[in-house]
This record gives structure tokens, C-alpha cells and sequence, in this order.
């Protein structure tokens, strides 16, 4: 899906140039640039992966092997209180939980796919990737391919042991009841139907659009007037000095003594607050924060950034205890806005998406105080 998601990064960025062109400036462009245009953008990006996946899952199905898939899988699953249906859409979710969770459609069971929607985005998905590379760029000063590679894999690892055990756990308390043995006849082989695959490629590509996309673009719109008000008294103000001063920027600050235990400071507040957008987003508001441009394109500057803060004590801030428990916060952590969307779509309520929002953040912040005051208790 890379391509096609180039090709329509490019259209919203030349959409967002388009309006800037043909505006004064002033806060009724920078609404439609940075809410509006980016808002709408963040949803449409998707849609390739979600069109790709539902083609090759109507694919499978239309062949007849999805059935015969979920049945080999059905042993294993079970062990956590799934059944085999569930492999597909977390298997789905290291790319993208959205996809993921739309593809929880084909589980007939109730509980089955309420479990498997709320324990699919701890799969660690691709927006994760830019989060991970940064930090483990500061994280380790070497060029050591393997190490950095053995890292990523830990955190992915962190995530799947993760899904399976709150599988376990939701099965056994929040929703309650076994789960039943999986009869279902298995189709016999044939040829893809592909007029049908279309059909509902593009059908549910426009659910996802019209419904997952109002709430984005709502929350967007938010999301840029908590880092745009109030404004800076000096109108020369830095963007550093503006996100500091912003909603958002109070909002870090208060934030703080909640995460500083964590080993976080403000700035890292702002990050995560911001990276509720999309997870991708912190390395952007990395750069803004440390003044530094075009973060998305070259990290190398923002690494040497963050290798370089320090708390007002002089204390070095990005040490590698904090990078290894910020990403750990990263793998837990419900940062993206489009899965809260989708999720509250699929279960048809705010309940669900709340409490995914709860029992993540609240996991994600129990693990990574252990982790971190263990790795000082030890001198690190």
C-alpha cells in the first residue's frame, strides 16, 4: 500500500499548498490546513491498506481457504479463549488495528470479536515503526544493525505476548464464557469471484470513510486548537515557543508530575499528547518541540536533539533507560484516534472505546513505572 499512500500524502500536501496559496494567512487557513485538509488526509491515507486487505480476505473467502485457515488456527487460539477466526484480523492489525478490526466482521461470535477488537491495536502496527526507529537511534549510539533490529523484534514481541494474555484475561473476567468448539463446513475449492470482491472492497471502503471519518476530522479539529490557543504574546514567537505556550503545551506541563515517574518530562507530555492523532505524529512534534525542521524526512538531527536535552537539573533527558520505556509506553499506550473511531463504529458505542482507552493508557503507564524505577533501583 506504500505507493498509494505516497501518491495521496502528496495530494493532501498539495491540497494544504493549494489553500495556503489562495489565503491570507491567519488563523482561518491554518484551521483549514493543519485541522481540516490534515484531518481528512490522516482518514483517506488509510484506505489503500483497508482496500488491499479487503481484497485479498474476500479473496481467501471466495476461494473457500479462509474457512480452512481459521480451522488450522483454532487449536492455538483457543488456548487464550479465541478461536481460529480471530487469527486473521490480529494477523491484520501488525499493519494497520483499523483494517484489523474491520476484518472482525467475519467472527460469528459475539464475544469473539468484541475480545479480539479490544486486544487488536496492542499488535505493534506500522504507525508504530517511526517511533521505534528514532528512539532506538538515540537509544544506541553504534551503528549495530543487529542490535537495533533485536530491539524492534522485542517490542513486537512485548505486543503480541501482550494481546494474548489480555485475550486470556477479558475471557475469563470481562466477558465471561467459553469459547465454543468451531464447526463450520469448509466450502469447497473455487475460483475467486472478483465482480463480488469489488463490490464489497468498495462498499466498505466507503463505510470506513463516512463514518470512522466524521469523528477523525472532529478530533482533529480539537487537536489543532489545543496546539494553536492561546497564542504567543510575541508574534516572532518560535513554533517551540507557540507549542509551549498552547493548550497543549499547559497541558505537558500539568501532565508531568503524572509521567514524570516514568522518567518523562513536558515535552514528552506534548508528544503523547499530540501522538493521540496518529502514533507516527510524535516524531513531527518531536521536531517542533526541539527546533528541529523536517524531522519526518532525516532523524538524524532530531536524534542528536534528544541526545542533547536535559531536565532543568542538567540531567540528561533521553537517556536509554527513558527511550526503552517510552517505546515499551508506545507498544501499550491507545495512540491513535482512527482506531478509537473505528472501534466505536464496530461496537456501535463510546463504551468500548473508553475502556480500550483505560485499560491501555493504565497498562502502559503500570508497566513502564516498573520498568523504569526498576532500571534506576539497579543504576541505570
Amino acid at each position: 500500500a506504500s505507493f498509494p499512500m505516497d501518491w495521496i500524502d502528496g495530494q493532501v500536501a498539495a491540497l494544504g499548498n493549494l489553500v495556503k496559496d489562495h489565503m491570507s494567512p491567519g488563523d482561518l487557513r491554518d484551521l483549514l490546513t493543519d485541522g481540516v485538509v490534515a484531518g481528512v488526509g490522516s482518514v483517506v491515507v488509510f484506505l489503500p491498506q483497508i482496500l488491499i486487505l479487503f481484497f485479498f480476505v474476500g479473496l481467501l473467502e471466495s476461494t473457500g481457504y479462509m474457512a480452512r485457515a481459521a480451522f488450522i488456527m483454532d487449536r492455538l487460539m483457543s488456548k487464550v479463549g479465541l478461536s481460529g477466526r480471530s487469527f486473521i484480523p490480529l494477523l491484520s492489525s501488525y499493519a494497520c488495528a483499523i483494517p484489523g478490526i474491520m476484518a472482525t466482521r467475519t467472527i460469528e461470535n459475539a464475544r469473539d470479536r468484541l475480545v479480539t477488537i479490544l486486544v487488536a491495536p496492542l499488535m505493534s502496527c506500522s504507525a508504530r515503526i517511526p517511533v521505534y526507529s528514532l528512539l532506538i537511534a538515540a537509544l544506541l549510539p553504534t551503528d549495530n544493525a543487529w542490535q537495533k533490529v533485536g530491539l524492534a523484534v522485542a517490542m513486537y514481541t512485548i505486543g503480541t505476548v501482550g494481546t494474548f494474555f489480555f485475550a486470556w484475561l477479558f475471557k475469563q473476567t470481562l466477558v465471561k464464557g467459553g469459547t465454543p468448539h468451531m464447526i463450520m463446513e469448509l466450502p469447497a475449492y473455487q475460483p475467486p469471484r472478483f465482480k463480488e470482491i469489488l463490490r464489497h472492497m468498495v462498499e466498505r471502503g466507503w463505510l470506513f470513510l463516512k463514518n470512522a471519518g466524521t469523528i477523525i476530522l472532529g478530533i482533529s479539529i480539537v487537536l489543532w486548537f489545543l496546539t494553536t490557543y492561546p497564542k504567543h504574546p510575541n508574534p516572532a514567537a518560535t513554533p517551540t515557543e507557540q507549542i509551549a505556550q498552547s493548550f497543549a503545551g499547559r497541558a505537558g506541563h500539568a501532565l508531568e508530575p503524572v509521567i514524570k515517574p516514568l522518567g518523562f518530562d513536558w515535552r514528552i507530555g506534548i508528544g503523547l499528547i499530540t501522538s493521540f492523532a496518529a502514533r507516527e505524529v510524535f516524531v513531527n512534534s518531536m521536531g517542533v518541540i526541539f527546533g528541529v525542521e523536517n524531522a519526518d524526512d532525516d532523524t538524524t538531527p532530531l536524534r542528536d536533539a534528544l541526545r542533547n536535552a536535559h531536565w532543568p537539573t542538567g540531567a540528561p533527558l533521553f537517556t536509554p533507560l527513558v527511550c526503552l520505556t517510552l517505546m515499551v509506553y508506545y507498544v501499550f499506550a491507545m495512540q491513535c484516534m482512527s482506531t478509537v473511531a473505528v472501534v466505536k463504529r464496530e461496537t456501535n458505542s463510546w463504551r468500548w472505546p473508553l475502556f480500550q482507552i483505560a485499560y491501555m493508557t493504565g497498562t502502559a503507564w503500570i508497566i513502564c513505572f516498573v520498568l523504569y524505577q526498576s532500571g534506576r533501583a539497579l543504576g541505570y
